[in-house]
């Protein structure tokens, strides 16, 4: 298990993440409208209304008039808004945080976006496959973020990139050994929990929906698996020689349940 705390990689073509910066805003006013601020009887509501339930999706149920706060086909989208709680948020948004920016300026701010709601819709699709009969609402981001991570495994593989490893351990690595590792696990977990409270079909969907799309929503020559590696400014700091007369240097609950 590892935690993403920071990336070098500098943005090419866009001057600023506006679109990944808006989707971590969105993400987190959702949640305080309808977690935090909220009380638990809109928690609720927000939760089986705007959730994506299988069984509803697929026509083996349907939410009473009262519940049904959007058309059930819409919740292909609206489930990734919604968190559980903090760390749900939490640890969703990080990801976003290092991994969207580079992808976005892979593809364009246009792109990227329908990239992310693509995998998003690619996430609850594929748990709605695999449980079609199911009531139990899907909620959490990590479905278009799991296709945002498997994009950047392809772009920037050797990028290196601060992962606390284990929760306690943080280390330069390059981008392909934690995210390859990552990606490994959440086919493994849904060939192994089957009973989890955590979506890996929702994990896995973004994923597969991440890395084809990746083929032909980038800008037109940005290369696929760059072979350039870019460090962190902390490692290159501690790599580079001693110089008396330079200045100062500085360095610097789980994953979503679908």
């Amino acid at each position: 298990m590892f935690i993403p705390l920071h990336d070098k990689n500098s943005l090419k073509y866009i001057k600023l993440q506006y679109v990944t910066i808006s989707l971590i805003t969105a993400n987190c006013l959702v949640w305080l409208f309808t977690g935090l601020l909220a009380p638990e009887t809109v928690n609720d509501a927000a939760t089986i209304g705007l959730g994506y339930i299988p069984a509803v999706a697929f026509n083996y149920a349907y939410l009473p008039p009262d519940l049904a706060l959007v058309p059930h086909n819409t919740t292909y989208l609206t489930y990734s808004f919604l968190h559980l709680d903090f760390w749900h948020l939490a640890g969703n948004m990080l990801f976003l945080w290092v991994f969207g920016d580079n992808v976005e300026d892979a593809m364009g701010h246009f792109r990227f976006l329908v990239f992310y709601l693509a995998c998003a819709v690619a996430g609850a699709f594929f748990h709605g496959l695999l449980s079609p009969s199911s009531e139990a609402p899907l909620v959490g981001a990590s479905g278009a973020i799991s296709g945002v991570v498997a994009a950047y495994m392809m772009l920037h593989p050797k990028v290196r990139v601060w992962v606390l490893v284990l929760f306690r351990f943080p280390l330069p690595l390059p981008a392909f050994i934690p995210l390859l590792f990552w990606v490994g696990q959440q086919f493994f977990m849904l060939l192994t929990d089957t009973e989890g409270r955590i979506s890996w079909g929702a994990h896995v969907g973004g994923i597969i929906a991440g890395a084809i799309l990746v083929l032909f929503m980038r800008r037109r020559g940005v290369p696929l698996f760059d072979t350039s590696i870019v460090t962190p400014k902390a490692v290159r700091h501690a790599e580079a020689p001693a110089d008396p007369l330079a200045g100062e240097t500085r360095t610097p609950p789980h994953w979503g349940r679908g």
